[in-house]
């Protein structure tokens, strides 16, 4: 069957942009002034599934793998939860920043709408850019490494660097099909592997407890609490790699707003939903390494590196307990892969919707079962290519930093965006022309989620002392791979949006249309001049 062409070329208007239909969202405008259009069938996703899609996100193996590297690096106690919070205020900045955008554009693609409706100029190299980041980068493929991990100790199996990560290919892969051939099995699923996690994170909190009355299977108590500043470091890098940790531990805050067009009434669900999850992550991660130091002997806690959960356990409850709940933190692990890949997989789809990839068609494509099953295979590959690259020791550590530095960079344009809507509310080349959001972050709280990333961009440059968090890896790789990924996005924009249309006497127009499947797609007209 045809596909209907309904939307006239960018700038333009079409028959149906001045319809909203505020009950289902049939109709959202994106940031070029086109209909974006979906069916109301396709809000899959109520309140309860979106709480469960941020806090699958943020809760992966982030709190259960992440605070030995922490209190490493930062050489106490007390600096390691002092990290903690400025990581949750640092989160709490940026659910506000997100939670205005979200609001004020409720489709899926989160922030290539953001910074596609700011950065109008040049034309089209923002979405190169972000196209770059998101497909080349394998966020999936960290947690799926310590899936194996944990599964393998819960077996008593000796953990090698092909067992492992086959293990984590066999999560990622399950994942996957999951997702793309049965869509609310999949949501389900994810829900109620959010329960597990609750439930696991409750009853660390509760052991906390209970050891820090002094019922532990230790012969000494641990003592960490006494002169929780001693052996405090004063490395910058030190510090800004702990930070990085905690902030892959709170990743995910943007998670909804990636599916928006796929939620019942998108700005009211996003206004409860990520606070609410966000909170409650929150209080759970400063409990849960409070509960961490209570059990675990500060020395033990920085060699146990990925399974510190398991030390924790087996302090508390004995060896049978440790390899049995080991198997719960790898089902949360496999619950934040499902939630990643998810969300990934509709990042692609929207960058396919954009007319920008080659192939885009391809990518967009809603077939054979309803749902991205081309975009969240794309990122099913480039996570199993990163799962596998790196050499043994440091794959886990390397992929948490080339996925966090990145996002960063992202995140300081997102800023520069929202205070520049601040400075300047009403353009007449944006749509809609007037920035009035139902939700307001406030200029303070972006100015400091601004300066919080440029800090986290500038830092990782100042070379360590003696703390090189790789064994065999340069410390300033993951920045030098994260910028490369956005300059392979520029270069396609100049080869395909400057010197191509040079060469060939033409320019790239945009127009959109509707396919058969109910929703809206750009593609690149060439007209001669």
């Amino acid at each position: 069957m045809a596909e209907k062409t309904v939307l006239v070329r960018e700038g333009g208007e079409s028959p149906s942009s001045k319809t909203r239909d505020s009950k289902d969202g049939g109709r959202i405008h994106n940031a070029n002034g086109e209909a974006y259009i979906t069916t109301p069938e396709r809000r899959q996703l109520g309140l309860i599934s979106a709480i469960f899609l941020i806090f699958n996100r943020m809760v992966g193996t982030g709190i259960f793998a992440t605070p030995s590297g922490i209190v490493a690096l930062s050489g106490s106690v007390g600096l390691s939860l002092f990290i903690w919070v400025i990581g949750i205020v640092i989160a709490f900045a940026g659910a506000a920043v997100y939670l205005e955008f979200g609001t004020g554009l409720p489709r899926n693609g989160g922030e290539k709408n953001y910074l596609e409706y700011v950065f109008t100029r040049p034309k089209f190299l923002v979405t190169a850019m972000y196209a770059s980041w998101v497909m080349l980068l394998g966020w999936a493929g960290g947690n799926s490494v310590v899936f194996g991990e944990y599964i393998l100790h819960a077996a008593n199996v000796e953990v090698t660097r092909w067992n492992q990560r086959g293990v984590g290919l066999a999560c990622i892969t399950t994942a996957f099909l999951i997702h793309g051939l049965a869509l609310k099995w999949g949501v389900r699923l994810q829900n109620a592997l959010g329960l597990i996690k609750l439930a696991i994170m409750l009853i660390i909190v509760v052991s906390g407890f209970v050891a820090l009355g002094g019922h532990v299977k230790l012969e000494k108590k641990p003592d960490n609490f006494t002169n929780a500043f001693e052996g405090t470091t004063a490395s910058a890098y030190g510090i800004v790699t702990a930070l990085y940790n905690v902030i892959w531990s709170l990743i995910g805050y943007s998670n909804a707003n990636y599916a928006l067009a796929e939620t019942k009434n998108p700005v009211k669900t996003l206004k409860i939903a990520l606070p609410a999850a966000l909170t409650l992550v929150s209080i759970l991660y400063i409990l849960v390494n409070i509960a961490y130091f209570a059990a675990v002997p500060k020395e033990e806690m920085i060699s146990s590196g990925r399974i510190l959960a398991a030390s924790f356990f087996r302090n508390v409850m004995g060896e049978q307990a440790e390899r049995a709940l080991s198997v719960f933190v790898a089902l949360s692990a496999f619950g934040n892969v499902l939630s990643v890949i998810f969300s990934q997989g509709r990042l692609v789809q929207e960058i396919g919707r954009e007319g920008i990839l080659p192939f885009s068609r391809f990518w967009a494509s809603n077939k054979p079962f309803n749902a991205p099953f081309v975009g969240l295979f794309e990122h099913w590959l480039v996570s199993v290519a990163i799962m596998l690259a790196p050499p043994p020791g440091d794959a886990y550590n390397f992929i948490l930093n080339v996925i966090s530095y990145p996002l960063s960079v992202v995140n300081v344009f997102v800023a520069i965006a929202l205070i520049h809507l601040y400075l300047k509310p009403f353009s007449p080349n944006r749509n809609p022309q007037q920035w009035a959001p139902p939700f307001k972050a406030t200029l303070p709280v972006v100015v400091f989620f601004l300066l919080a990333n440029l800090f986290l961009v500038i830092a990782p440059y100042v070379p360590p002392d003696g703390q090189n968090v790789y064994e065999h890896l340069p410390y300033y790789l993951h920045c030098v791979v994260g910028v490369g990924i956005f300059v392979v996005g520029g270069v396609y924009w100049v080869i395909w949006a400057q010197i191509l249309p040079r060469i060939g006497g033409y320019e790239l127009i945009r127009e959109g249309a509707v396919g058969q499947d109910g929703w809206t797609y750009n593609v690149f007209v060439k007209k001669n001049v």
